[in-house]
């Protein structure tokens, strides 16, 4: 979607950087998901094999200290985003329970991913601080996908953000996996920068719900804050 500028919005970076490495990875998984198109397995045992996998790395290895091994294994089975909707666009089943069980399904894996690191800070005195840090970007993250998906159900744009999930992951996963390889204070500038982005996006998020309900609650007024022809300014809507 970038055409070479130069300038490029802060909230698109770890975006474009994904959708970069995207056509490696549908080149990858392209023959997989054939194969298992002729097979009886489904988009949703996908969705739920890969949440159990990331869930299973995370509890397992990050509050053990091994946290490249458990970031790299993680990281693996989450990969199954892309694998399940390949797999549901070939066998044509995409629908409502396959969006709602995937999304439900990220929330479980977010969970395990952060609720394992918190575990792991909590077993280090001097990492203490860092584990309301990991606290506050689990609470936040599930805040943010509850406003989208709240304002969505509402009928409202919430369209927006700094960071989304999969440069929660992206974030959060990296800097776990390359702590675990000695690099240092990457871990800490991770979680840290992932709080104050999770806390923005909330901010962005709320903010484009209020404008959103003000504009259409307004277009349904006529001058004057009276109600238009239609009659309605949605209050008294049963």
């Amino acid at each position: 979607m970038a055409h070479g500028s130069a300038a490029l919005p802060p909230s698109k970076i770890g975006t474009v950087m994904l959708n970069f490495l995207r056509p490696f990875f549908a080149r990858l998984f392209n023959p997989i998901g054939r194969a298992l198109a002729r097979t009886p397995i489904t988009p949703n045992m996908i969705t739920v094999f890969g949440t159990i996998g990331v869930s299973a790395s995370a509890l397992a290895l990050f509050p053990i200290g091994e946290l490249f091994p458990g970031a790299f294994s993680a990281t693996i089975f989450v990969f199954t985003d892309m694998l399940d909707g390949l797999l549901a666009r070939l066998k044509g089943s995409s629908g409502p329970w396959g969006a709602f069980l995937d999304s439900t399904m990220d929330r479980v894996a977010d969970a395990a991913v952060f609720g394992g690191i918190t575990i792991w800070f909590m077993r280090v005195p001097a990492d203490h601080p860092l584990a309301v840090v990991s606290l506050f970007c689990l609470a936040c993250g599930l805040c943010v996908s509850y406003v989208k998906a709240r304002a969505q159900s509402l009928g409202l744009n919430a369209d927006v953000g700094l960071i989304e999930r999969p440069e929660r992951m992206l974030i959060g996963l990296t800097s776990i996996g390359l702590s675990g390889l000695g690099v240092p204070y990457v871990l800490p500038i991770g979680m840290w920068a992932l709080a104050g982005g999770s806390a923005i996006t909330l901010g962005q998020r709320m903010h484009a719900v209020h404008k959103d309900a003000k504009s259409k609650t307004q277009s349904k007024e006529g001058p004057g804050g009276r109600p238009g022809p239609a009659g309605g300014g949605g209050a008294e809507q049963p």
